[in-house]
């Protein structure tokens, strides 16, 4: 099953976990229980500290757990986490070894805050975005102790998706709430927990993170670019960021970034982590920020976690995100009809009706995507034409099963409880309007900028942008931007990359000329 190459990786990976890691599989009858366990032998045979037991619990599909030094950790696999999810499952054996990328003493403490609950994260193989989110609830389980967590493949319980109306993936649910669906990062999923599990009483505790010359927001290319430039400048510099990597991390192929001819954005984004480790920067992930207050000469910067810093320049480099359509029904409907991504749940959509909302090269491609799963695609665009390449719109038009329409105005996603079950829709040229009976909806009408935070420190556009001049400098003195947040044109990395440096050595001029 597992190919030599692979074998010899994993060999290197495993080396010295110094824990003994049991992976303890459930009796079951089911027709995939054989290739499971060649799997996890195949997996344990790479490392001494690995062994594959049998439980006695019974289960109707392919089910382990992973347990450490005899005792059971609250991971749960359900299914055979091949595809993405095999991922994962190597994640999950080196963090539980203590190994990898672990959450900081700070996300700790908040998560040990969080009371005991049993989470379930529904999954298919090839979502793209599904193993950011099985990994970080992991690595919540190990952190607490008392949480569990298991991934379940949806393709072995479809009565189960059915039940609880669930048509797209990511989904994670406690009990019988649904309580995140799609996209997330550790993060946004902690303060999820917080809002709805938090043992009361329980609050964040301050903690002054000290003065620093630079705080650079976002840990995407132009944070990471900003970072780098500034710290080698000799200055101390802190970086806060949701997700290292930011939009990158969404990413599929990249064959645009100069002298680099193809990555993808999960490489990129951990190449981006290595080149900033290399300098003595302070990161802090899965941070949030709450409040940004200027303080003449200084601005102070609190965290959600209750930590809390100052800094001489501040730059704003936190990105955009997907843009929604603020329609209603549409956030009702998230993960149960509404998507954001094709590739996560196009598989959802095999031999039924869906929409594509977007006329841009993300939309089209969406669209061509979906031709090959669904059975009829109908695209709409708010303008008369479409605004994709010409070559992705003559192949969009090529498809039998695909239609298009143009000059629509979405105004409403209607559902029946549980899932969509069709749009409304307004023709702007004849004020008609329309209802198209469809399954699903997959919105792709660009990106938004993540401004919020400093829209009452600084100037914005009308569409969030943050105003800069053409050294990056922002409306108020001593606070920089770069990258997708700010009104610089064309939204490309190796722009963000070069916008980065720019701010930061602008910020080093102003102070030596201050």
């Amino acid at each position: 099953m597992l190919d030599a190459a692979i074998k010899q990786q994993l060999e290197t990976l495993f080396t010295g976990l110094n824990h003994s890691i049991a992976l303890v599989v459930e009796q079951s009858t089911h027709s995939k229980q054989g290739e499971l366990l060649e799997m996890l032998d195949e997996v344990a045979s790479t490392s001494s500290d690995l062994a594959v037991k049998q439980g006695g619990a019974n289960s109707a599909v392919p089910r382990f757990a992973i347990h450490r030094d005899g005792k059971a950790t609250g991971i749960v696999f359900q299914g055979i986490p091949g595809g993405h999810e095999f991922t994962s499952f190597v994640v999950a054996l080196l963090n539980t070894a203590g190994k990898g990328k672990l959450p900081d003493s700070g996300l700790v403490n908040r998560i040990k805050r969080i009371r005991p609950i049993d989470v379930r994260t529904y999954v298919s193989l090839s979502c793209e975005s599904c193993p950011d989110i099985v990994q970080a609830f992991n690595q919540i389980v190990l952190s607490h102790g008392a949480i569990t967590h298991t991934m379940i493949d949806g393709e072995h319980v479809p009565d189960e998706l059915k039940a609880l109306g669930i048509q797209g993936v990511p989904s994670v649910w406690v009990g019988d709430e649904m309580i995140h669906s799609g996209r997330g990062n550790l993060a946004e999923l902690i303060g999820k927990l917080e809002d709805k599990f938090k043992n009361e009483g329980e609050a964040p505790k301050e903690h002054n993170l000290g003065h620093y010359v630079v705080g650079v927001l976002g840990g995407g290319p132009a944070g990471a670019s900003a970072a780098i430039y500034s710290v080698r400048k000799g200055v101390s510099t802190i970086l806060i960021a949701e997700k290292l990597g930011g939009q990158v991390q969404e990413t599929k192929g990249i064959e645009n970034l100069i002298s680099v001819k193809y990555t993808e954005g999960p490489e990129l984004a951990a190449n981006l982590y290595k080149h900033i480790k290399e300098y003595p920067v302070e990161i802090l992930e899965h941070r949030r920020v709450t409040t940004i207050t200027n303080k003449g000469t200084t601005k102070e910067v609190r965290l959600d976690s209750g930590e809390f810093f100052t800094c001489d320049s501040l730059i704003v480099a936190t990105g955009a995100k997907w843009r929604e359509l603020g329609i209603p029904g549409e956030r009702d409907y998230i993960g149960r009809g509404v998507a954001f991504c094709a590739h996560c749940d196009g598989p959802y959509y095999k031999a039924k009706k869906v929409a594509v909302i977007g006329g841009g090269n993300s939309g089209v491609e969406a669209a061509i995507d979906l031709a090959s799963i669904a059975r009829e695609v109908v695209l709409f665009e708010y303008l008369d034409v479409l605004k994709a390449d010409e070559v992705l719109v003559k192949k969009l038009k090529s498809l039998p099963n695909v239609s298009i329409v143009t000059s629509a105005k979405t105004s409403q996603i209607i559902g029946n409880g549980e899932k969509v079950v069709s749009l409304n829709y307004q023709n702007r040229k004849t004020d008609k309007e329309h209802t198209l009976d469809l399954d699903g909806i997959f919105v792709q009408i660009g990106l938004s900028p993540n401004s919020a935070l400093v829209k009452d420190l600084v100037e914005t556009t009308k569409f969030g942008e943050i105003v800069v001049d053409v050294k990056g400098r922002t409306t108020t003195e001593g606070v920089y931007a770069a990258g997708d947040v700010t009104t610089v044109p064309y939204k490309q990395i190796v722009i963000a990359m070069g916008e980065g440096a720019k701010v930061a050595l602008t910020a080093f001029e102003d102070r030596m000329r201050s």
